[in-house]
């Protein structure tokens, strides 16, 4: 066979079509096209991460026959008889399980390096929300009716600066989280889902683990506000500050564990992938155009009443509007993919 032919079968086996290959070996649509017509023949190193995505050695995918792989090595006159005929006793290795020689196609890799990404994404954006609360949390330690430091005039000036630092590292965080996402999924909009069903049940175990531990910090802190309010008669302060350290915790817990799990769907990153392409190419449906505008909108007006929370109602609940108006993304979103028919006429 040859490497047309071959590489034709590889393809075929994982259902893969030529968009989908060139955009894992980083190269056009086109420059596939043109191997499998034999216009054109890729350089060693797309060589190379062919074998590694295909589970297949060079020789088989360049002169040999992918559909039946070479064992080892045989007899050539000029060389004498191969190691398996001088020693016949030897028994020859046995095809891994999943390799192409086993007869089955080989386990997809992640030649992305996607599921790093995946963690990391998880806990940039984990780590931004829970600075941001356990920030306030920490500002409380100086609350004017209970404060670590007794009266003093530097109370409302230490807590605004908790406050600020913690606002200054969540947003950089979530930033530099967002602005990592789109970096990758412009250099990989396209990624093969690798994950086996063991992998789907190890995170699921950490989901559950997540959860439980996040529910457990949130009513540790919860009981502990209780109990010195009803008991010790102390309802402001540290005990504030515990709680809602605490819950910064629990929070972390249930954002990193959930978006680790929930990365796990690769169709859902490749159609959001595909969804960046066509934005930035203008081809953004009218629906994605509404989402994206209304809930821009949204969270403008909620930034704009949480900073005047901060600056003139420093006792009020400032990261309240930011959450009332994820939850009215959230809303507006299905809404408008529930009519999304109707927009995109």
């Amino acid at each position: 066979m040859t490497f047309r032919t071959n590489l034709q079968t590889l393809r075929a086996r994982r259902n893969m079509t030529q968009e989908q290959l060139a955009m894992l070996l980083g190269v056009s649509r086109q420059a596939i096209s043109k191997w499998e017509s034999e216009k054109a023949y890729p350089e060693m190193d797309k060589l190379l991460a062919i074998c590694d995505l295909f589970g297949c050695t060079l020789d088989d995918l360049v002169l040999g026959d992918v559909n039946r792989p070479a064992n080892g090595a045989t007899s050539d006159p000029t060389t004498g008889p191969s190691d398996e005929q001088n020693h016949p006793d030897t028994k020859p290795a046995e095809p891994a399980i999943g390799s192409a020689d086993a007869g089955t196609p080989p386990l997809p890799q992640d030649l992305t390096g996607y599921d790093a990404h995946r963690r990391r994404f998880s806990l940039l954006i984990a780590s931004g929300i829970a600075a941001v609360i356990a920030a306030v949390g920490i500002a409380n330690l100086f609350d004017s009716d209970n404060s670590i430091i007794g009266p003093s005039p530097l109370n409302d000036f230490l807590m605004f600066t908790c406050i600020g630092i913690g606002v200054v590292v969540g947003l950089a965080l979530l930033l530099g989280g967002g602005m990592m996402r789109v970096a990758f999924m412009r250099r990989h909009p396209y990624v093969q889902d690798f994950y086996t069903q063991d992998d789907r049940s190890h995170e699921a175990r950490i989901l559950v683990a997540g959860i439980t531990g996040g529910i457990a910090a949130i009513l540790i802190g919860v009981m502990l506000v209780v109990y010195m309010d009803e008991v010790r008669g102390v309802d402001a302060g540290w005990p504030n500050a515990v709680m809602l350290t605490l819950s910064a915790v629990g929070v972390f817990l249930f954002i990193y564990c959930g978006m680790r799990y929930l990365q796990l769907d690769i169709d859902a990153y490749n159609r959001a992938s595909e969804e960046d392409r066509k934005e930035r190419a203008g081809l953004q449906t009218a629906s994605s155009r509404l989402t994206t505008t209304v809930c821009g909108v949204i969270m403008l007006v909620a930034t704009i009443i949480a900073v005047c929370l901060l600056m003139f109602a420093p006792d009020a609940p400032f990261w309240l509007p930011w959450e009332i108006g994820g939850l009215l993304c959230g809303i507006a979103a299905l809404v408008i993919q529930l009519f999304k028919g109707r927009f995109d006429q």
